[in-house]
């Protein structure tokens, strides 16, 4: 039970650090301190989706789970539903490689925007 409870920790904080790879730059917008944490982890991210590698807390979740008697992803809601959004089954190299590509424009578009904000408050001062 310690090994399943460990496994889905593990899970909600890779999910946790998806989201913040592919949004985070608009918590930047908010608290331009953040961005010393999501620019690594943004640039993390589309490695891994560019390289086509693996984030080393998959291999720590299957570990857990293949500890706690699983076999599979199939189960219970954490399983089912949030597994399947992280790891779909068509996932090829192409989709990788727009999703890389993806979190790498919507990070731009936004730090472009804090950018310009933070030029116009230099200016205006």
């Amino acid at each position: 039970m310690l090994y399943r409870l460990a496994a889905d920790a593990v899970l909600l904080v890779h999910l946790a650090f998806v989201f913040f790879v592919a949004l985070g730059a608009f918590l930047v917008l908010r608290w331009r301190q953040v961005a010393w944490v999501h620019l690594p982890a943004a640039l993390w991210g589309a490695l891994i989706e560019f390289s086509g590698g693996i984030c080393p807390l998959t291999p720590l979740e299957v570990t857990l789970r293949r500890a706690a008697g699983d076999a599979g992803y199939a189960g219970d809601f954490l399983e089912h539903y949030i597994v399947a959004a992280m790891y779909p089954e068509g996932l090829t190299r192409g989709v990788q490689m727009a999703l890389g590509a993806a979190v790498l424009l919507v990070n731009a578009a936004v730090y472009a925007v804090v950018l310009w904000q933070l030029r116009r408050r230099r200016e205006s001062t």
